[in-house]
């Protein structure tokens, strides 16, 4: 058993190694944000699976604990709500957060198996398949945990690097991202020569002193590859990206009230009500009366929990201020689903002659928070609810143009933009509350994704929150206009309609992640045709 148990383990250095990686690439994610870091973080990874390579289970443990380190690093602020609303001892949320970073640190450790693998098959070269090996594995995460949440690529988010999201999305981004990093270290290994730093062919023994200048050679071209990522970055931004002739203009008034999460009367429920209605009505006093009725009111997602079908005095209070100031109000409803008897976690907007226009039912429920996947159903309980899963990609009539809508845990999905635009939308629109999860990290990786969904759609995304970040964000990502967090504050923005013109990843969706798979199983299939071909030889 002892011995077994040796197999598995990989010497202290390789061990050091992967978490010194892990810590690298938590930097490159907010609240560090040194983005350019992740151009690196691999490389000690990479060295960590070089030395362990010989075997694939102790290769495999030193990107499993690289993984561990980089998920609890940056999704640490998963303890806060525990912590703060449920009541748990820190110890505990802490640890239930470990458990389920060794879950999903998995799947860097998946990656490093197979790298071991085909190193082992092909020499040091091998290496060079990295990042379709490590684009592979994410994608593999989001199809089998649902999520892809701090995939590497978001780490370019607020970096040039993010133009290539119009043409392969978040997978595509960290392409250059993971060759770079790859190239260093096939260079640094020796992998395109047998001396690593020789420029030759040549068999002397690895032991004799390496010339000056050779040593400078090698400096020299690590420094011209350091040199073309950095021109990368700087010139990413004007990438040709396809613009949408601007068409006619519609108004919106995002209010971000920041709502308190828990401690909420009946009494503060109304006060609270009431502070939603001043702060629109204040901007929309600001504001010319002709064409009112073009402007839209958006409230965030909040746990005010408004039932607009079910409540009639909520029902009554938004269809009075929707005809008192003649505009539409869309906002965040528990909506009844007469089929099943559960709610809808739906966004509904109301016209401005009161009554509801259109409604969106949210899609991508969060698992343990608004579901329980199966068949894990009927033994787990929801922490937050158990909500119907709509099923339409249903677009709401926003001024002259149509938006799609995203709720909260939905900018996640770069499926869901996909469809918005190809149905016709105009304008993304995310209602979100973090206030959950406190002044943490999560308020900018939140905010990540939906720069994202900007850059594939090439369409703004109008990003409506309860207590941050409140933000227009346009299409090529810049993110315009943030409210402060934790503040009560109001935006006014327009957006123009479009022509429906349509990028290459609404096109193609995740074509790169498709094309990655393809790539790895196709090299490992190589690899075992090898592994037999070498055994039959002996």
């Amino acid at each position: 058993m002892l011995k077994r148990i040796k197999s598995w383990v990989p010497d202290v250095r390789s061990l050091l190694l992967a978490a010194a990686g892990g810590v690298l690439l938590v930097l490159a994610f907010p609240d560090f944000e040194f983005w350019y870091l992740a151009w690196v973080a691999l490389v000690p990874l990479l060295a960590a699976v070089d030395r362990e390579k010989e075997s694939s289970r102790r290769a495999f443990t030193a990107g499993w604990i690289f993984g561990l380190v980089f998920f609890f690093g940056t999704c640490w602020w998963l303890t806060f709500a525990p912590i703060t609303y449920a009541g748990f001892p820190p110890v505990v949320a802490y640890f239930l957060l470990l458990i389920v970073c060794m879950i999903v640190g998995i799947f860097p450790g998946i990656f490093a198996a197979i790298m071991a693998f085909l190193l082992r098959r092909f020499g040091a070269v091998a290496m060079l398949a990295a990042p379709f090996v490590w684009v592979f594995t994410e994608f593999l995460r989001y199809w089998l945990t649902g999520n892809n949440w701090n995939a590497i690529g978001y780490s370019q988010a607020f970096s040039a690097n993010i133009a290539l999201a119009s043409y392969g999305g978040v997978f595509l981004t960290a392409l250059p991202v993971l060759g770079f990093q790859t190239i260093v270290t096939t260079y640094l290994l020796g992998g395109f020569s047998k001396q690593g730093l020789s420029d030759d062919e040549s068999t002397e023994d690895l032991d004799t002193p390496v010339s000056h200048g050779r040593v400078l050679r090698f400096y020299l071209r690590l420094a011209g590859w350091i040199a073309l990522a950095l021109l990368f970055t700087t010139i990413a931004r004007d990438f040709p990206l396809p613009r949408a002739p601007k068409g006619d203009l519609s108004r919106v008034v995002a209010i971000q009230p920041n709502v308190p999460m828990s401690g909420l009367t009946y009494e503060n429920w109304q006060e609270l009500r009431e502070r939603h209605v001043r702060m629109a009505e204040a901007e929309l006093a600001k504001l010319a009366t002709d064409n009112r009725e073009l402007t839209t009111v958006i409230f965030p997602e909040s746990p005010m929990n408004f039932m607009y079908e079910s409540d009639r005095e909520t029902r009554e209070f938004i269809d009075g201020f929707a005809r008192r100031n003649n505009v539409s109000v869309l906002f965040n409803s528990a909506e009844p689903n007469h089929a099943d008897g559960k709610f809808f976690n739906s966004a509904v907007l109301v016209g401005p002659q009161g009554g509801e226009v259109a409604q969106y039912d949210k899609i991508y429920l969060v698992p343990f928070g608004e579901f329980v996947p199966e068949p894990l159903a009927s033994v787990v309980p929801a922490f937050v609810g158990s909500f119907s899963q709509g099923q339409d990609y249903d677009l709401l009539p926003i001024g002259k143009g149509k938006a799609g809508v995203m709720i909260c845990f939905e900018s996640h999905f770069g499926q869901l933009g996909r469809e918005y635009v190809r149905g016709g939308a105009d304008v993304l629109i995310e209602m979100t509350n973090d206030g959950y999860l406190g002044p943490t990290p999560v308020l900018r990786q939140h905010l990540a994704n939906a720069v994202f969904r900007a850059v594939e759609t090439n369409r703004p995304v109008l990003r409506v929150t309860n207590v941050g970040i409140t933000a227009y964000i346009d299409e090529r990502g810049e993110v315009r206009d943030p409210a402060p967090v934790y503040q009560e504050d109001t935006r006014v923005w327009t957006f123009a309609t479009s022509d429906g013109s349509q990028t290459f990843y609404v096109k193609y969706g995740d074509w790169f992640g498709w094309f990655c798979t393809i790539v790895t199983i196709g090299l490992m299939i190589m690899g075992f045709w090898r592994s037999i071909g070498s055994a039959r030889r002996r």
